[in-house]
């Protein structure tokens, strides 16, 4: 059986979006386009949602843990909710992949240095073939870091870890192909 393709699209939410965050409208842009020709080729769309209850914030079914009103969930998209930068801990994220014979991730996403990182770190480990979007993860300005630096490390990073059974490739939305 041929392995899934499915693009996860981690954290969009409102409550992200109250602090500025790097090339925000760009890179909203570029993921919806992506979300659209995912669904034209009848891939999967997953949407990452945070549930910040521990954090004693973005409460479910507040607005601030709404997605995006440029990301418009359709009725075919999967949603995950999730209480960990980690999109797979303790999450329901991994039976949905197998259920669906997904191997293949498309990684966006906010925030670059948090929820993205860590999901990508743990995709890995679990044998996933990753290509991460370059230009479709956005982070804001840190104490010491700002976001147009993190996402460039990251992206370097990301393309230099050690390979499991696959290699991540980092490329920009216009490289990518949908197989």
């Amino acid at each position: 059986m041929e392995k899934a393709e499915a693009l996860l699209i981690i954290d969009m939410q409102k409550v992200a979006f109250t602090v500025t965050r790097y090339d925000s409208e760009s890179v909203t842009r570029r993921i919806a386009r992506l979300a659209e020709q995912f669904r034209l080729k009848n891939k999967k769309v997953i949407f990452i949602q945070h549930n910040g209850e521990v954090d004693n914030y973005c409460y479910p079914n507040t607005e601030e843990w709404e997605i995006i009103s440029e990301l418009p969930v359709q009725p075919e998209d999967i949603v995950v909710e999730k209480r960990a930068n980690d999109s797979f801990y303790k999450t329901n994220l991994e039976e949905i992949l197998r259920t669906h014979n997904i191997e293949k991730l498309y990684i966006t996403g906010c925030a670059t240095d948090f929820c993205v990182d860590a999901t990508v770190k743990t995709a890995l480990t679990k044998d996933y073939d990753i290509t991460i979007v370059s230009d479709c993860h956005t982070t804001a300005d840190r104490p010491f870091c700002k976001a147009k630096t993190l996402i460039d490390f990251y992206n370097w990073l990301w393309a230099d870890l050690t390979k499991t059974k696959y290699k991540i490739k980092v490329v920009p939305v216009a490289e990518v192909n949908i197989d």
